[in-house]
C-alpha cells in the first residue's frame, strides 16, 4: 500500500469536515483517470476490476465500501469515531449517487401509468446507513445548503432537489464549472420555484389562452386536422417566460422550428397570428400568391413582441412532414441573421427547436445537426432544445418499441447538453426549468435540453382513435381533468386567485376568439426590425433573365494577382507550388484559364465588389478533386499555428467575407443548414459542394421538401449554389476494360493478355485508371 493510501486510512480527519475530498477525487476519476494521482488511480483501477464494470457505470458505493472495510474487520477494536467516519464517507456518497441517478425515481409522469425502478444505490440501507443514523449530523459536502445536517433532512434535500417535478442529467458534463452552476441553481431553492402571485396568475392566463384555443377548433371545426397541443399545454407559458427572459438578457431575434403538434396554438398564442386569419385556413381560405400552398400545419410565421430588453423579431420556420428536417434550416438561418449582425458568440440571435418525444429519438438528423453545434462553420452559440413529450409519439407508446435509450433525450449526451426533465402538470417547475435553460445557454454558449413529459389528449391526429392501440393508457387520459383546471385549483387553494377567476379567464378567451382576436399582449404592431431584408428586388424575377456578368480584363488580371501572392516564408506543397505559378501564368495570359482558377477569379470578382461568400462541403477547401485550392497549408507549420492562408480573405481592403468549411461527414444535415442560411441572406453567395456528386442523394429530402418545393409551398426564395462534380463519371458507371473517359487526355491505354506487360493510365480523372 503506498504511503498517500495509509496516510488516508490512517488519518479519520479524512473522513469528517473534509469528507468532499473522496467525492471530488473519485468524480474526477469517474470523469478522467488520468487527472487524479497515480496512487489513487490504481486503487480506484482496483475497484473497477472488482466490479467488473466501466469505470463510467460503476455507482460510487464500492469506493466506500471497500475503504470501510478495515473498519468493519478491526470492529472490536475500532472507536466509535472512526466507525462515524466511516459512515460520514457513505452520505458524501449517497449525495453523489443523487445527483447522478436522482433523476430516475422523480416525479415526471401526470399520467402516474408507467412504475418506477427500484434502485438501491438511492437508499440509505444500500451504504449500512440505517434508522439509527437518521437523526446523527453529518457534513453535507458539496451539496448545497448547510454545512452540516442530519441523515434525514440531507436525504429529504436529496430527494426534493433530484426527485421531484424536475428531475436533471448532468453529470456527464465534462466541465466541473458547468456542473457546479447547475448545483447552485438546483440545489439551495430544493428545484422550487418561487414565482410572485401576479406571476402566477400570468402562467395561468397563458395555459388558459393554450387550452381554449384548442377547444375552440375543436367545437368549430370538428374532425379537421390539426395536431393539437392538449396535454402539452404547458409548452405556451414555457415560451412566454422563454421569449421574455431571452429578451432581458439582450436576444433581438429567436427562430424556432418546431413539428405539428401545437403548432397552430404557438402561431395564434405565442407568435401573435390573428385567430381570424387561422380560421380562414380552416375554411378553405389560402393565399393567392402560391402556385401549391401547404397544409396550415406547415406554414412558417413571423412577428415582433415588445420585451424588457426590447423588441424582438420571432420567425417560426416553415416545415413539412418530415418532423426533425427543420432543425438544421432553422440552424442556418440563425448563423445568416448572426453574420449579418455581426453577432460573433450568438448573443443576439437565439434558436429554439422543439421536438416530438419520438421524433427526436428516432430520425438520424438531429444527430447530425447536434454534430454541428460546437464546430467553427455552423456554431450558432447553442440551442436550448425543448422536447414535447407525450409519451406516445405517434401510436407507439411502449419504450421498447420506440427507442433503444433510456430517454428520448438520451441523443442529446452526445454533446454533453444537460437535460431537464419536468412534469408537464407542474407549470411552475416547467417555467423554472426553461429559465435555467436559457441561462445556461446565454453563459456557456452550449445546447440545453427541456424534456416537457405531459401526455397527447386526442389521437395522433383529430380523426384518429387512440384507444384502439392503448386503451389502458387513454383510460387514465380520458379521466385527467386538464393542466389548467389542475393549476387553477392549486392557486385558488393558495389564496392566488378567487373561486371563480379561472372561469372568468376562460370566458374572456372564448370572447376572443369569438371576435378573431388573440390575447397575446406583448405583439407589436408598426415595428421595423433594424435588419430586416428587402425581399422585394428579388420578387417577380425569372431564372432565365440575362444579365451581364463579363469583367475588364485589367480586373481579371489584378484579381489573378492577388489570388496567387503567397506571403513570404510560407512553405507550399511541391503539387500546390505547382498549380500556383500555373495559374500566376494564366493570370499573365501565358496558360488557358482552367476551372479552378475561373472558380477562384469568379468568387473574387464578388468579394471585391463587396458581397460576400460561403462554401461548404467535405474537403471543400482543397476542393475534392484537388482543383479549389482556397485554403493553402505551410508545410512546416500545422494549420492552427498560422500554418494555412486564404487568397481569398485578401482580395480587397472593403471586400465581402469569404468563408469555406470543411464540413462534417453529412450531406442532409449540411445541406439543410446552408438552405437554412441562404433563404434568410440573399446578398451572399452560399455554395455547397458534395464531395461526389451522386452523394448528394443523402440530402434528398432537403431537396424534395425545401429547395425544390419551398416556393410554390411556402414563397420562400433560395438563391443556394449545389455543386455536385463527378455525378456520374468514374465510380458511378462500369467502364470497359482500356477504355478511357473524355476528360482523360493521357495516351491510350494498351493491354495484352499478360498483367506484367499491361500499361495502364494514371490520370486521376481518367476512368481506366482506377
Amino acid at each position: 500500500m503506498s504511503g498517500v493510501m495509509k496516510q488516508f486510512l490512517d488519518n479519520s480527519y479524512l473522513f469528517g469536515g473534509n469528507a468532499p475530498f473522496i467525492e471530488e477525487l473519485y468524480e474526477k476519476y469517474l470523469e478522467n483517470a488520468g487527472s487524479v494521482p497515480e496512487e489513487w488511480r490504481a486503487y480506484f483501477d482496483r475497484l473497477q476490476l472488482v466490479q467488473g464494470a466501466a469505470p463510467k457505470d460503476v455507482p460510487h458505493a464500492p469506493v466506500i465500501e471497500s475503504i470501510a472495510q478495515r473498519a468493519r474487520a478491526g470492529a472490536a477494536r475500532t472507536p466509535p469515531a472512526a466507525t462515524l467516519d466511516r459512515k460520514q464517507v457513505s452520505v458524501i456518497q449517497l449525495v453523489a449517487e443523487y445527483r447522478f441517478r436522482g433523476c430516475l425515481l422523480a416525479d415526471l409522469d401526470p399520467l402516474k401509468h408507467q412504475p418506477k425502478p427500484h434502485i438501491p444505490e438511492l437508499e440509505p440501507g444500500y451504504y449500512d446507513l440505517g434508522d439509527a443514523d437518521m437523526d446523527t449530523v453529518f457534513n453535507t459536502g458539496t451539496f448545497m445548503g448547510p454545512e452540516q445536517a442530519p441523515l434525514r433532512e440531507i436525504i429529504r434535500a436529496l430527494q426534493e432537489t433530484y426527485c421531484g417535478t424536475l428531475g436533471v442529467e448532468y453529470m456527464y458534463i465534462s466541465s466541473r464549472v458547468e456542473k457546479r452552476w447547475i448545483q447552485e441553481r438546483l440545489e439551495p431553492a430544493r428545484s422550487r420555484p418561487s414565482y410572485a402571485p401576479d406571476y402566477k396568475k400570468h402562467i395561468l392566463e397563458r395555459l388558459t389562452a393554450a387550452e381554449g384555443l384548442e377547444r375552440y377548433l375543436h367545437t368549430r371545426y370538428v374532425g379537421q386536422k390539426r395536431f393539437s397541443l392538449e396535454g402539452g399545454d404547458t409548452l405556451i407559458p414555457v415560451l412566454d417566460n422563454l421569449l421574455q427572459r431571452a429578451g432581458t438578457a439582450g436576444v433581438q431575434e429567436l427562430v424556432i422550428g418546431m413539428a405539428h403538434r401545437g403548432r397552430l396554438n404557438v402561431l395564434v398564442n405565442t407568435l401573435g397570428k390573428m385567430p381570424k386569419d387561422l380560421f380562414s385556413e380552416f375554411e378553405g381560405k389560402h393565399a393567392d400568391d402560391l402556385m401549391a400552398g401547404d397544409v396550415k400545419y406547415h406554414q412558417g410565421f413571423s412577428s415582433d413582441i415588445n420585451t424588457p430588453g426590447g423588441p424582438m423579431h420571432l420567425t417560426l420556420a416553415f416545415n413539412p412532414s418530415h418532423l426533425e428536417i427543420v432543425n438544421p434550416v432553422v440552424e442556418g438561418s440563425v448563423r445568416a441573421r448572426q453574420h449579418r449582425r455581426k453577432d460573433r458568440n450568438g448573443s443576439q440571435v437565439l434558436p429554439v427547436l422543439i421536438h416530438g418525444d419520438a421524433a427526436v429519438a428516432g430520425q438520424g438528423v438531429v444527430m447530425e445537426t447536434l454534430n454541428l453545434a460546437q464546430t467553427r462553420g455552423y456554431g450558432t452559440g447553442g440551442t436550448v432544445h425543448i422536447v414535447v413529450n407525450n409519451q406516445i409519439g405517434f401510436t407507439t407508446s411502449d419504450p421498447r418499441d420506440s427507442r433503444s435509450t433510456l430517454y428520448c433525450t438520451d441523443v442529446m449526451k452526445m454533446i454533453e447538453a444537460p437535460i431537464f426533465h419536468v412534469n408537464g402538470d407542474d407549470p411552475e417547475a416547467c417555467v423554472m426549468a426553461i429559465e435555467i435553460a436559457l441561462d445556461y445557454r446565454m453563459q456557456f454558449k452550449k445546447d440545453v435540453v427541456v424534456d416537457i413529459v405531459c401526455f397527447r389528449k386526442l389521437g395522433h391526429n383529430e380523426q384518429d382513435e387512440p384507444m384502439v392501440t392503448q386503451p389502458l393508457m387513454y383510460k387514465i387520459v380520458g379521466a385527467h381533468p386538464g393542466t389548467r383546471k389542475l393549476y387553477a385549483d392549486r392557486l385558488a387553494a393558495q389564496g392566488v386567485i378567487a373561486a371563480d377567476e379561472a372561469e372568468k379567464l376562460v370566458a374572456g378567451y372564448r370572447q376572443a376568439m369569438d371576435g378573431g382576436f388573440h390575447t397575446n399582449k406583448t405583439i407589436l404592431s408598426n415595428f421595423k426590425p433594424p435588419f430586416a431584408v428587402d425581399w422585394s428586388k428579388y420578387k417577380g424575377t425569372k431564372w432565365n433573365e440575362r444579365d451581364d456578368t463579363t469583367l475588364p480584363l485589367a480586373d481579371l488580371q489584378r484579381l489573378a494577382e492577388r489570388l496567387t501572392a503567397i506571403p513570404p516564408n510560407f512553405k507550399l506543397h511541391p503539387r500546390v507550388e505547382k498549380i500556383i505559378a500555373d495559374r500566376r501564368l494564366m493570370g499573365q495570359g501565358k496558360l488557358p484559364v482552367d476551372w479552378g482558377m475561373a472558380e477562384n477569379l469568379a468568387y473574387a470578382s464578388l468579394l471585391k465588389d463587396g458581397y460576400s461568400v460561403r462554401i461548404s462541403g467535405q474537403d471543400c477547401g482543397r476542393g475534392t478533386f484537388f482543383h479549389r485550392h482556397a485554403v493553402l497549408h505551410d508545410q512546416n507549420r500545422e494549420k492552427w499555428d498560422a500554418g494555412s492562408y486564404i487568397p481569398l480573405a485578401h482580395i480587397a481592403p472593403n471586400q465581402g467575407d469569404f468563408v469555406v468549411i470543411d464540413s462534417v461527414l453529412s450531406e442532409e444535415a449540411v445541406l439543410g443548414f446552408e438552405y437554412g442560411y441562404s433563404t434568410s441572406e440573399p446578398n451572399e453567395l452560399v455554395v455547397w459542394e458534395a464531395q461526389f456528386g451522386d452523394f448528394v442523394n443523402g440530402a434528398q429530402v432537403v431537396i424534395d421538401q425545401f429547395i425544390a418545393a419551398g416556393e410554390v409551398k411556402w414563397g420562400r426564395i433560395c438563391g443556394m449554389v449545389m455543386m455536385l462534380p463527378h455525378g456520374y463519371e468514374g465510380r458511378g458507371r462500369s467502364i470497359p476494360p482500356g477504355a478511357r473517359s473524355a476528360s482523360c487526355s493521357c495516351a491510350p491505354t494498351t493491354t495484352s493478355r499478360s498483367a506484367s506487360r499491361r500499361r495502364r493510365c494514371r490520370c486521376s480523372s481518367c476512368c481506366a485508371g482506377r
